[in-house]
């Protein structure tokens, strides 16, 4: 049962919480269910920052289902030029996101569920969260091959993976999430993850491909909203509580005070691209010059998703060393994007003689 989450639900439901007066006050006797009528990936994301950092969880649990409009999702630590295909998400209007928990990149679209557990640390079980999806699923088609793996994943049928899992720990309260495929774009997903760029070496997080199936196409009756309302009604069952979904506006600022400065800061360069973990990109070159190939190599090192060293190795007489030590200092400090890659060719192409029929072959991948 859905139910608008009004200044008065919030007042005898929610939690006390270490926020000022603004917001929500009152103590709630169990647990709760929470569903987002937004589709932005930044704003469902800043909510679960939000209740992670401001809600007291002890003994009072609480479920938050989220949908997005596409968007591809990286780990915390993740590099996102090795985990997705930026220029076709640029051309596509997919949006880019970094989450505060570890684990591999997810694309989301709205025939995907993502579910949230929050608990104190002390009750936080992955394993736990994911026998109720199970349960939940098996009681809406009783035949249905679905399990959890070690890892922490549901397959269907023992080979197709339906929900990938990730979590943060924090000093007192924790949460777990994962998404559940029902009817999302499978073609679409295995191009945006799929990266085009070549050269890079990172000791960031790398994601685990695996096979993947919509839970709809085992069984047509297992829609979102089908899937969303038996995992309620488990979840209630488990923990005791009223099986109502409260829906939630995760922009309004009386309910979760701060909310939409968070949501701001997880749209930022300096989040999505500025928290990469170190990394180097190596690519070449080629270039026709007087009827012969000449190779240009050029070694980039990134820090905090800047250009910390560049190096361009040419032969002297294509390109000078004078004009190579400009360009070598010229990309220092700059934010690295594969933007940065066209960039460089185009400062190439202005060194040289337009009559030299300068030809670049770039074999690092073009991107937003």
């Amino acid at each position: 049962m859905l139910i608008p989450f009004s200044m008065k639900n919030c007042f005898q439901l929610l939690c006390n919480l270490k926020v000022p007066a603004a917001g929500f006050k009152d103590t709630v006797k169990s647990g709760l269910i929470l569903q987002s009528v937004s589709n932005d990936v930044y704003q469902n994301l800043a909510v679960e920052d939000w209740i992670h950092d401001h809600m007291n969880l002890e003994a009072k649990p609480v479920l938050f289902f989220w949908r997005n409009s596409p968007s591809v999702v990286i780990g915390r630590h993740q590099n996102p030029w090795q985990e997705c295909n930026l220029n076709l998400m640029r051309e596509e209007g997919v949006k880019l996101a970094r989450r505060r928990s570890g684990g591999g990149t997810v694309y989301h679209d709205m025939g995907n569920i993502n579910l949230t557990f929050f608990t104190t640390k002390k009750k936080y079980d992955r394993m736990e969260n994911l026998k109720l999806v199970v349960k939940a699923l098996k009681a809406v088609q009783p035949q249905l091959d679905v399990r959890a793996t070690k890892r922490f994943d549901l397959l269907l049928d023992g080979q197709f993976k339906i929900s990938g899992t990730a979590s943060k720990i924090g000093k007192a309260a924790a949460y777990h999430h994962c998404t559940l495929l029902c009817s999302t774009d499978g073609t679409f997903l295995s191009s945006l993850l799929k990266s085009p760029y070549q050269g890079i070496r990172s000791t960031a997080t790398a994601s685990t491909p695996a096979l993947v199936k919509n839970l709809m196409e085992k069984d047509p009756t297992l829609t979102c909203e089908a899937v969303i309302n038996a995992i309620a009604t488990e979840y209630a069952t488990s923990h005791q509580i009223d099986n109502h979904i409260h829906l939630i506006n995760p922009t309004d600022e009386t309910l979760f005070p701060g909310i939409n400065s968070i949501a701001k800061e997880l749209q930022t360069w300096e989040w999505i691209y500025g928290k990469t973990p170190k990394f180097s990109v190596n690519t070449s070159f080629s270039v026709l010059y007087e009827h012969s190939h000449l190779e240009v190599k050029v070694f980039i090192d990134i820090k905090n998703g800047r250009i910390e060293i560049c190096n361009i190795e040419a032969p002297d007489h294509w390109l000078p060393l004078e004009i190579r030590d400009k360009l070598n200092s010229g990309f220092i400090g700059s934010k690295f994007c594969p933007i940065e890659t066209t960039m460089l060719t185009s400062i190439l192409h202005r060194t040289c003689p337009e009559d030299d029929e300068l030809h670049i072959n770039i074999r690092l991948g073009e991107g937003t």
